[in-house]
């Protein structure tokens, strides 16, 4: 008999549908009866690329003793915390305070009240590795909850104190001055691996926004080992066990240091970081790798996440037939089996062998540059990169023969955004009409799904059903981001106007006006055990540092000084620990960085895709120049970047400006490139 999460259109939910135990979502009727019953409240916290996840729900939640147990003691809720990033942050928080450490699954033990009392993460269900099991957890919650309640009440009642206490976000202006960054890039090389890149020791996970920083010092002061922190780490991630070698794009993490064995799930917001990190990192440097990264990790995207209408998926599981990562890796009889005489050139590429590297498989990696290997053969570089590319192409059709990884193809509005921006800039950057497309479709899917009446936006989506759940304001922050990104490339002023109209939104709905910043929630949410405001940049940029960004490009868009005075006194409160701790507020020292660099505004006055419009285009978006914003109109889009210029002898004419004080307006694409910072 299904349980309450049959209904659920969340893959993560529904793969618990029928499990014994009697599990709830997330909701009113769950909360209403742990105060009605007075049971405390067992929340189980996960998604569906979870590897630990599957295991704790193959070893307990689907073992009928366990589950009867569940059953009898406490009302069971699980949350996929895809869907609820605000119910994730505020139990996370929870259990790192009690316990010093996080991750998934999370398991946390509420009072009914939804109060924690005492949490952790994946629990065994036999005692092993200094841990009890999942069952004496339990015992010693339920024994506690029967003959020690005013204890349970009192840790309740100091650890909802403890998260209740909001982080101020408005600082001192004066505090941005370039010594933060000084700071901040002594402390990424005392962590930096100078074998192989990245930052600190295993598990590494990818440091997208930490490079997009060092490339911004790399461009801004010229600073060397920025560069060589940044490249060294591009290259050594591009040729790891952690890149799909085959199919393109990134794994979640590494468990070594040497970026060879993954945590083979792929996730949609790594990829859309990664590749636009990579786009960056080829326009700075020219180096044609990071260009096949680049487009390899959005053909993968293109091809296997993304649904006929537009949007994006969420992600790919690690495990397929019950084993991690048995889709990805290679016998090297298989590799012989398929590529015949090329066998051998190909497994001393990809560092294939008999023994394998990886429980007797091998994960493939780039052993040898290919560049050596052909020399070392009399070949030229070219010749093998080709003869390489045909081989991948010919192993991508026999994996795809295997059984597929879980996919889970529920759309979320924030990690869209960014796979929009990704595509949108790439589309311009590399000229490819194909990428441009994509990430024009998915505005679309966007604004026609997620978008309600009155502006505001819903989280989640899922083919077959309605969209759901209140947007949070990582929603609108990334959507926005990406919204200008596809402005940018296409200059149809709807993209802009849509970016405004969310950037007010989270002004209205979601500002802290008693201590800066943002909360993650809108004041009409779900009233919660209280309303978080995430700060640190994890995985993805926190809402906070995404907002930042934005509104610092639309006051140059915009000239309105609510934009800039907002996103500066954030930045600037966020001074020590950008210092201290930059690869956690990555994103806050782009925000800065963009903040003390001299940012500048173009202005095109033209017909958008006209040839000497475009001539001008060209001269604009060419290169990495991360402090600019560019418009292209005849200036009645209500963009106030664009109005009241005129055209010089009725030509294109492009006005280059710092905070709209403008240089002599040019028609000449030379004339321009000289005005231009770098």
């Amino acid at each position: 008999m299904p349980n309450k999460l049959a209904q659920e259109t969340s893959p993560y939910l529904r793969q618990h549908a029928d499990n014994p135990v009697n599990w709830y979502p997330w909701s009113e009727e769950a909360l209403s009866l742990a105060r009605q019953q007075d049971k405390p409240i067992l929340l189980s916290i996960g998604y569906a690329a979870c590897h630990w996840c599957h295991v704790m729900a193959h070893e307990s939640f689907e073992d009928p003793e366990t589950a009867e147990f569940m059953n009898r003691h406490f009302i069971n809720i699980k949350v996929d915390r895809e869907e609820r990033p605000d119910l994730d942050s505020i139990y996370m928080n929870a259990v790192v305070a009690m316990t010093g450490q996080g991750g998934w699954p999370m398991t946390v033990f509420l009072t009914p009240d939804g109060r924690p009392f005492f949490g952790g993460t994946y629990f065994p269900p036999t005692p092993r590795y200094g841990m009890p099991s999942f069952r004496q957890v339990m015992e010693s919650i339920i024994h506690a909850w029967h003959t020690r309640r005013d204890e349970i009440e009192q840790g309740a009642a100091d650890i909802s104190q403890h998260l209740s206490r909001n982080f101020g976000l408005t600082g001192d202006t004066a505090a941005l001055t370039p010594d933060l960054f000084n700071t901040a890039l002594n402390n990424l090389l005392k962590n930096f691996d100078t074998h192989k890149g990245g930052f600190g020791r295993a598990p590494k996970f990818p440091p997208a926004m930490t490079i997009e920083f060092l490339l911004r010092m790399a461009w801004q002061r010229g600073d060397t080992m920025a560069r060589h922190m940044a490249e060294h780490t591009l290259k050594m991630m591009a040729y790891g066990g952690m890149y799909d070698q085959i199919g393109g794009g990134f794994a979640r993490y590494s468990t070594d240091n040497d970026w060879l064995v993954p945590h083979f799930e792929k996730m949609l917001y790594d990829n859309a970081l990664l590749a636009r990190t990579y786009l960056h990192a080829w326009q700075l440097t020219g180096n044609p790798l990071y260009r096949r990264i680049t487009e390899e990790t959005l053909d993968f995207v293109a091809r296997e996440l993304r649904h006929k209408a537009g949007g994006f998926y969420s992600s790919y599981d690690a495990d397929s037939e019950g084993e991690e990562g048995k889709f990805y890796v290679w016998q090297a009889d298989e590799i012989r089996q398929f590529l015949g005489q090329d066998a051998d050139l190909f497994m001393r590429v990809y560092g294939v062998s008999e023994k394998g590297n990886w429980e007797g498989k091998n994960i493939l990696h780039v052993a040898q540059e290919p560049s050596v290997v052909a020399a070392e053969l009399g070949m030229e570089t070219a010749v093998l990169e080709t003869k390489l590319t045909q081989m991948r192409q010919q192993l991508y059709q026999v994996r795809a023969q295997r059984v597929w990884p879980g996919l889970d193809d529920k759309v979320l509005t924030a990690w869209n955004g960014l796979m929009m921006a990704a595509f949108a800039e790439a589309g311009r950057a590399l000229s490819r009409p194909d990428y441009t497309e994509i990430a024009r479709q998915n505005a679309r899917f966007l604004y026609e799904t997620m978008r309600q009446e009155n502006g505001r936006l819903w989280r989640t989506w899922k083919e077959g059903a309605s969209a759901r759940y209140n947007a949070y304001l990582e929603d609108y922050a990334y959507l926005a981001d990406g919204l200008l990104a596809l402005y940018q490339n296409t200059f149809d002023p709807q993209w802009f106007a849509w970016a405004q109209e969310l950037a007010e939104i989270m002004l209205t709905h979601f500002a802290d006006t008693e201590n800066g910043g943002f909360f993650d929630t809108s004041d009409d949410h779900e009233t919660l055990l209280h309303r978080p405001k995430e700060v640190q940049d994890n995985a993805t940029p926190s809402g906070n540092s995404m907002a930042a960004h934005v509104l610092l490009k639309l006051n140059l868009y915009t000239g309105d000084g609510r934009y800039w005075d907002t996103a500066t006194r954030m930045t600037a409160a966020i001074v020590g620990p950008m210092a201290q701790h930059p690869t956690g507020f990555a994103h806050w020292l782009c925000a800065a960085a963009f903040i003390l660099g001299e940012p500048q505004e173009i202005a095109i006055i033209g017909q958008p895709g006209e040839p000497e419009t475009e001539a001008l285009a060209r001269v604009a978006l060419r290169g990495f120049r991360p402090y600019q914003v560019v418009a292209i109109g005849t200036g009645k889009e209500n963009i106030p970047l664009l109005a009241n210029r005129p055209q010089l002898n009725n030509k294109p004419t492009a006005y280059v400006c710092r905070q709209f004080m403008c240089k002599q307006p040019v028609t000449d694409a030379a004339a321009l490139r000289k005005q231009l910072t770098r």
